[in-house]
């Protein structure tokens, strides 16, 4: 996580080497979110580290990002499906 102080914010910088492939896909990615190759890059990191130390995200907590507009009546449901997994 940046660390913040008043309006600035520090973050590390660091390279990866990964295959084409993996660039291409990532790419279209962030394109198609309308976001940066590092902000996707920041939420897979996190969440990769999150599973390994153990502890799990919902992703119901991201379910407003899909455009459904159910959410509210199945968020049990939802919930549910990700506390399963």
């Amino acid at each position: 996580m940046p660390i913040r102080l008043g309006m600035l914010t520090y973050v590390k910088r660091t390279t990866v080497k990964i295959p084409e492939a993996v660039d291409a896909r990532l790419r279209h990615e962030a394109a198609r979110r309308g976001t940066t190759i590092s902000e996707i890059t920041r939420e897979a990191l996190e969440a990769y580290l999150d599973v390994a130390s153990g502890r799990r995200r919902l992703g119901a907590a991201g379910a407003g990002r899909g455009g459904r507009d159910d959410v509210s009546e199945r968020i049990e449901e939802i919930l549910a499906a990700e506390v399963d997994r």
